[in-house]
């Protein structure tokens, strides 16, 4: 019996190792054991805007990771240091998308978009019409809303033209799925039909990370080798304030504490030249690191921090990266207001510092220094409780039963569209 076929359109798609690329790859990961999924995604670059080791930026290329049929498109590669240049790269793969989805023949039965680049989700919008099949609008962040929270984007006539795009997106949605209870009350207050939209909440692998790969920068080694260790790992831009974190560490200068940091992204250059300015020996930011290595640095952590800009939009948000500190067994210093403070409250599984509050921070690590018992208990209650609620086996089954209930019993006639073969000289296939 033929599987029913899932399109899946993102711009990030492993190697790279970022929060989308994670949540794609591990919920398609499980579902293929049913269905057959395609990825139309970009070759990887982020969050440096070059091109990964062993790939190139071919018009299309072709290869099957975990039984998942992985498409990439020919991408306008570009740091993340501007809105026009990235907005370039987002419609560049919109375009991209669609082109190759109407001429390849590629037959599907559902297709799913996913933001925050709502370019993205725009190009599912416009697929999903072509070809009469349904739309699943997968969001996970409020979009334009996120970079005008961070001073990205401050003209008033781009943000009201996509402020209209954005809501014609939700309303056109068969389905939404959101990945925060306030993202869809957000939709909801702004009139899009709450029955509609599904909550699957981002969560974590636990076998990605019970057997990490011996981390192979010996500068992170040689520095994690003694002190307490309080560590942040993820994108360093502009949402994440990671100047907080620096001046927490400047101070604690004299204490046997240090701060790693690890992961890159468009700040990242600035805030090294911050700490050499500063002449502080404690905090080191070092390159993101391969998922199995970034396990191993998570172990060696005695407090796992995650923080946000200090500013409402972000209450709405839930950072992936605090379920990997729980599955590690870590206490978190959660410095985001709103849903992600709820979890770890709730779970007992760490302590709650002012976003951009460098005083309070600093107070928190002294604390949890002085505390090792509460380390324990904070670190063993956070474990249990992302077992519990928040394993990506559970969440990607409950995924798939929204995807299966829109797809018809009987399949809509294809378009001519559909029909038309790419030809295969345009075709590298990577194996």
């Amino acid at each position: 019996m033929k599987k029913d076929h899932i399109l899946f359109l993102t711009h990030y798609f492993p190697p790279e190792v970022n929060a989308p690329a994670s949540r794609t790859y591990e919920h398609a990961r499980e579902w293929v054991r049913e269905v057959e999924v395609t990825v139309v995604t970009n070759v990887p670059n982020h969050p440096d805007g070059k091109v990964f080791p062993g790939y190139k930026n071919r018009l299309i290329q072709k290869e099957v990771i975990d039984g998942i049929n992985v498409v990439r498109l020919w991408t306008f590669v570009t740091p993340n240091e501007g809105f026009l240049l990235r907005s370039l790269n987002y419609v560049v793969y919109m375009l991209a998308a669609i082109i190759y989805v109407l001429i390849s023949g590629i037959r599907f039965e559902a297709i799913i978009a996913t933001t925050p680049q709502f370019f993205c989700a725009l190009a599912g919008k416009i697929i999903a019409r072509l070809t009469r099949k349904p739309f699943i609008l997968e969001l996970r962040d409020l979009w334009p809303e996120s970079i005008i929270a961070v001073g990205a984007l401050e003209n008033k006539t781009i943000i009201r033209l996509l402020n209209h795009i954005e809501l014609g997106l939700y309303h056109s949605a068969d389905r939404i799925i959101s990945v925060t209870k306030s993202f869809k009350d957000n939709l909801v207050s702004r009139g899009v039909e709450p029955g509609k939209i599904d909550i699957i909440f981002n969560g974590v692998s636990p076998e990605n990370f019970t057997n990490g790969r011996e981390i192979k920068d010996e500068s992170i080694r040689e520095f994690m080798s003694e002190g307490f260790l309080v560590g942040y790992i993820g994108t360093i831009g502009m949402a994440h304030s990671i100047k907080t974190i620096i001046e927490a560490a400047e101070r604690l200068k004299d204490r046997p504490i240090k701060f790693v940091i690890v992961g890159s992204g468009a700040e990242r250059e600035k805030l090294e030249k911050l700490i050499k300015e500063k002449a502080l020996l404690n905090v080191r930011i070092f390159p993101l690191q391969a998922k199995p290595e970034i396990a191993s640095i998570i172990k060696r952590l005695d407090v796992f921090c995650v923080h946000l800009k200090n500013d409402p939009l972000f209450k709405t948000v839930i950072p992936s990266k605090i379920f990997e500190g729980m599955i590690m067994k870590k206490p978190i210093l959660i410095g985001v207001n709103g849903e992600a403070r709820t979890i770890i409250e709730n779970a007992n599984g760490g302590v709650y510092f002012e976003p951009e509050n460098p005083l309070d921070l600093a107070e928190k690590v002294c604390h949890y220094f002085s505390c090792e018992d509460e380390r324990k208990l904070h670190g063993e209650n956070g474990f249990r409780f992302v077992l519990e609620k928040f394993n990506r086996k559970v969440l990607a089954a409950e995924y798939l039963k929204i995807i299966k209930n829109l797809i018809p019993e009987s399949p809509l006639p294809e378009t001519g569209l559909k029909n038309i073969k790419v030809k295969k000289a345009v075709l590298d296939i990577k194996k």
